[in-house]
């Protein structure tokens, strides 16, 4: 199952996710870097971080959302990019509060609450993004016309077969 937006022959949507993820996880790195050493410079710079991730992720969901309904009903492609999808929403809706409750009381310090909201973004962005690259490495959506959309979870054990060894003489 290709992926539907494509630019230059490559799904578009896997293009795009990458920049919200380095800018989102950046973003809180500087929170972090922020919280030791009370610099003010890094809270400011954590704000741009996550405004250009959600920027991005706004960018990279409308491909996204494109792909995901060319995946048949009833598989567990759909559902796992169901779930991907849903939760990369709450994963903006996040961050997008985050940013908001920086606005609204200043860049640095921010309120406690646009830091939860952050750490819970980038917990729950882990998540999906390892749904994502179930749907691409496990499942083949938008790599490969002949993706099986039903294989099983890449978490259940997997039957090792020998292959064998052919020596020389």
């Amino acid at each position: 199952m290709e992926a539907r937006a494509k630019l230059l022959g490559h799904p578009i949507h896997q293009m795009l996710i990458v920049f919200p993820l380095g800018l989102l996880a950046t973003g809180v790195i500087f929170d972090l870097v922020y919280f030791g050493t009370d610099n003010e410079l890094f809270a400011a710079v954590a704000y741009w971080m996550l405004v250009a991730g959600v920027i991005g992720a706004l960018l990279a969901a409308p491909f996204g959302f494109a792909d995901w309904l060319k995946i048949p009903r009833g598989t567990r492609a759909r559902r796992i990019g169901a779930l991907h999808g849903g939760g990369n929403l709450v994963v903006a809706l996040l961050f997008i509060c985050s940013v908001w409750l920086r606005t609204t009381g200043g860049t640095a310090p921010a309120p406690d609450s646009a830091y939860v909201c952050s750490f819970l973004g980038a917990l729950l962005a882990l998540f999906t993004a390892w749904l994502g690259g179930e749907l691409v490495d496990r499942l083949g959506v938008g790599v490969h016309e002949g993706a099986n959309l039903d294989a099983p979870s890449s978490l259940r054990a997997r039957q090792v077969h020998e292959i064998p060894v052919q020596r020389a003489p």
